[in-house]
């Protein structure tokens, strides 16, 4: 199984549990209607990567910048960066069909992760940030969120379940697009502005 780190030791989440459509701006930009309520999706393990790969066979892949955070006993430990990679090409001709997303969604090392550091301040003052090859592209906090983190766990605790270790991925702001094999991706965590944790990743 894969693993993500956190304080130096390994952790195997059996799932990530994602939500989409939790930034009103991201919303827009995508033409997507707003929910009535959480729009909740699952990656497999098979998913989870600590590296970048852009997904071979494909000629369009986009990056959403995440804040994750890590479930214990269905509360939040700790706090990393993510990256829900996305066939958007794929997912809109699903969508259009009424199918499933898992193949835009749900393959391999399509959820790459940052190290984890343990966090118990306060969550409504968390951010994050994405540059790629130096320009900042995304930016976005848990203020404007749709949902936030303790009302997206306790609804998620309503029809299924975590396992301790288990990864939630909190949607993406604005500002998600297109990546190349090369490109330097360089993900933050911010609290109150300061970087909690950041963490580089080369496009292979």
């Amino acid at each position: 199984m894969n693993a993500i780190i956190i304080n130096d030791r390994e952790i195997f989440p059996s799932k990530v549990v994602c939500i989409g459509r939790n930034y009103a701006e991201h919303i827009a930009e995508l033409n997507n209607e707003t929910p009535e309520e959480p729009v909740f999706f699952f990656k497999p393990n098979s998913s989870i990567s600590n590296t970048l790969v852009f997904p071979k066979g494909n000629r369009s892949c986009h990056y959403e910048a995440e804040i994750s955070f890590l479930i214990e006993e269905n509360k939040i430990n700790a706090v990393g960066f993510g990256l829900d990679l996305t066939l958007r090409e794929v997912q809109s001709k699903l969508k259009k069909k009424g199918l499933p997303w898992e193949r835009a969604k749900c393959f391999n090392a399509a959820a790459v992760f940052s190290k984890f550091v343990s966090f118990n301040s306060n969550i409504k003052d968390l951010e994050v940030e994405l540059y790629i090859n130096n320009e900042l592209k995304q930016k976005g906090g848990v203020e404007l969120m749709i949902n936030k983190p303790q009302e997206i766990i306790d609804e998620l605790l309503t029809f299924s379940s975590f396992e301790d270790g288990d990864i939630l991925m909190s949607g993406t702001p604005k500002g998600v697009g297109e990546f190349n094999t090369g490109d330097i991706f360089v993900g933050k965590i911010l609290e109150k502005g300061k970087v909690l944790l950041e963490q580089r990743f080369e496009v292979q």
